[in-house]
């Protein structure tokens, strides 16, 4: 087939429009595609990035799914639309076997299904028949055999990379705007959150605070001193992120366009598929060519879809020529990806290789996880979206993109106070935790809204830094063994089919199971507890109850649920601090949840921000810790101030280490505290 310009290109085969786009396509028709069937399977999930339910649905009747990186603003909800990134990778379950399907290719891919079959038969074996659909590229598609679900994770971070082990401080909690004012504007915020005892980390500039929107420069007028504002923060134990975007502004007398067009670019559009790109634009980060950095300064990669204002579905058109010759239809959903990772090498190169670099972006595939965070974008203030954020993270965590979040409050549109502090509840626990909202709308720091709601959200982010030490070690998990820090209930009780659909609660590691509230006005919310047999502990209130049913739990404006599963142990930072690194400075509290026989429980109760992991066993009420690696070297000095257990049935008669021992009879607490236990050490507890 031939085209000719008289002949109607009916099927788009060599050309396409778009309203005021033509899309040549010098190669004609590349597209390829692959049907296949998954026999005994009728539950599929993965496939981000969608506003869509955790599970994926029968396309057969509608739209397919579409993997397409856009900017998509204020993104519409329960649709099979594509938004800011793209993992090509689904997980098929049941409660026998997990496997995975990886479809490599970053052009624009379409899945139809998961379908049930068609049969005359009145009873039919589980089969979910999948179509992949991408424009050019090859065919290059793995099945990943199982058979559990982290068998599947761990397979599938062999092929794409494994979660990138985060610096500490950026698992606390990011203060963001679009954007702070000016110098004095960063410092009235920074000891805003001290004078109203909120933790925090970081604090973010968007693009205000360049130079006539030049990337790298400063405003002088507004930030005259930024080394100064840096070294400010530093002596809080605090980080600053600074926006980078892909593109360049035209202007030839700016030494830095001029270098971008040196290196064969003819737009204003880095070309980040093209090493020799990636390696200067890595070389900008470098303290003598960034001027007014520090090495605190971390790194916000934002409208790297890429985000074209002017171009078709706002990015960039897919006939555009790349290094190699290779056209953009080809390698669109890789653009960002590209960016990240020339970002991260920057400041990685910046430390001498010393110190794991902390960098955003809002583009990502497959393979992202080895390089940061990602987040869902430009969400709205609402109910709907604050609810969708949950299946939304789910999807991302079980394709490895683990280390994810949503806005907090939502970055468009006021909330209201008792949204807000849903939000900050929600917010807390999941991995990245960033209050964002845009220029026009009002100032959202946390104690802008009165006394109550400054009160909530306090104690939900304090609440958090408590629980750091569990974070870091989950996150330790992901970047050894792939599994995600946040999970499906299905990926925990893979037999149980009533968790499989569930997407409103979900775990924590192994030990948590968190049931955020979503609803406005919410007076009850309904937890499944899965597990017959498991004991579940209600973190706020110690209340103990029974798994394998769903529980109708009353909730208040403070309420956070929370549980904690039998036969396990979570670490706390006994105090908050003012940020992660006065965590360092803390004792931990130990919280032993005993199951149902008062058997083995097992924990990981210190991984902090050095080689040290080690665990704890609890058998017969006898808890000796154990040393994970004896070959590390490293003593941390911490200590062990108190133990917890929760489920003791009466009151011990002695406790070898008898300083202060507390009973609580009706909610069969038993606390031994005024301890002075070193993790490093080992020391045994025992309860009679």
């Amino acid at each position: 087939f031939k085209f000719q310009d008289e002949q109607e290109d009916s099927e788009g085969l060599w050309r396409e429009t778009f309203k005021k786009f033509v899309d040549i396509k010098a190669n004609g028709p590349t597209s390829v595609g692959l049907d296949f069937g998954l026999h005994g399977f009728s539950h599929v999930y993965g496939l981000p990035e969608h506003a869509d339910t955790l599970r994926l649905k029968d396309t057969s009747d509608g739209e397919p799914y579409r993997l397409y990186n856009l900017d998509v603003f204020g993104y519409s909800i329960h649709s099979p639309l594509g938004l800011y990134g793209s993992v090509p990778f689904l997980l098929a379950h049941s409660p026998d076997r997990t496997v995975g399907a990886f479809w490599l290719n970053a052009s624009e891919t379409l899945l139809d299904g998961p379908a049930p079959p068609k049969a005359n038969r009145r009873e039919v074996l589980p089969h979910t028949n999948l179509r992949w659909m991408s424009e050019s590229g090859v065919i290059d598609s793995f099945i990943l055999l199982g058979p559990s679900p982290s068998h599947t994770f761990l397979q599938y971070a062999e092929l794409t990379g494994y979660q990138a082990l985060p610096p500490l401080f950026s698992l606390g909690y990011h203060q963001c705007r679009w954007s702070y004012d000016d110098e004095a504007d960063v410092k009235a915020v920074d000891a805003g959150f001290d004078r109203h005892a909120i933790p925090y980390d970081v604090i973010w500039l968007d693009i205000e605070h360049t130079r006539q929107n030049r990337y790298f420069t400063w405003d002088s007028q507004l930030f005259p001193d930024p080394v100064g504002l840096q070294r400010h923060l530093q002596e809080r134990e605090r980080k600053l992120v600074v926006i980078s975007d892909p593109h360049i502004k035209v202007d030839p007398s700016w030494e830095l366009y001029s270098e971008a067009q040196d290196r064969e670019g003819e737009s204003c559009y880095l070309d980040f598929t093209s090493p020799e790109v990636r390696a200067w634009y890595s070389s900008l980060f470098a303290l003598d060519k960034y001027k007014g950095s520090t090495d605190s300064l971390h790194v916000w990669n934002d409208m790297n879809e890429p985000s074209v204002f002017g171009g078709p579905e706002q990015t960039m058109p897919k006939d555009a020529v790349h290094h190699g010759g290779v056209e953009h239809r080809e390698l669109h959903n890789l653009y960002g990806f590209y960016q990240h990772l020339a970002t991260v090498e920057g400041l990685i190169s910046r430390s001498g290789g010393l110190e794991r670099p902390f960098v955003l972006s809002r583009s990502f595939f497959a393979g992202s996880q080895r390089l940061g965070a990602v987040w869902t974008g430009d969400n709205l203030a609402t109910w709907e979206y604050l609810k969708i954020s949950i299946p939304m993270l789910l999807s991302l965590s079980i394709v490895g993109v683990a280390f994810c979040g949503a806005d907090v409050g939502g970055f468009f549109q006021d909330p209201k106070p008792e949204l807000l502090i849903r939000w900050y509840q929600a917010g807390s626990l999941q991995p990245f935790f960033r209050g964002h909202s845009a220029k026009m709308m009002k100032r959202r720091e946390p104690w802008l809204f009165g006394d109550t709601v400054t009160a909530a959200i306090r104690n939900a982010v304090q609440q958090r830094y408590c629980l750091l030490p569990y974070w870091y070690t989950l996150f330790h998990q992901a970047h050894t063994s792939a599994k995600p820090p946040i999970r499906p209930l299905w990926v925990e009780f893979s037999k149980e089919q009533d968790t499989f659909t569930v997407e409103h609660e979900y775990m924590i590691g192994s030990a948590l199971l968190a049931c955020p509230v979503t609803d406005p006005g919410a007076t009850k919310v309904k937890v499944l507890l899965p597990g017959s047999g498991e004991n579940w502990y209600d973190v706020q209130t110690k209340r103990i109850y029974s798994g394998g049913r769903t529980l109708s739990l009353a909730v208040t404006l403070d309420t956070v649920p929370l549980f904690q599963r039998g036969g396990t142990v979570i670490p706390r930072r006994t105090k908050p601090g003012s940020c992660s690194a006065d965590l360092q400075k803390m004792p931990f509290s130990l919280t032993v949840a005993l199951d149902s026989n008062v058997s083995k429980v097992v924990g990981t109760p210190c991984y902090s921000d050095k080689p040290l992991h080690r665990n704890l066993y609890l058998s017969c009420l006898f808890c000796p810790p154990s040393c994970t690696d004896n070959t590390g070297q490293f003593d941390s000095g911490c200590l062990v101030q108190s133990v917890t257990f929760l489920g003791v049935k009466k009151k011990p008669s002695a406790v070898t280490t008898l300083l202060s021992v507390q009973y609580q009879e009706d909610q069969h607490l038993l606390m031994v505290g005024n301890l002075s236990l070193p993790v490093g050490k080992d020391w045994d507890m025992w309860i009679r």
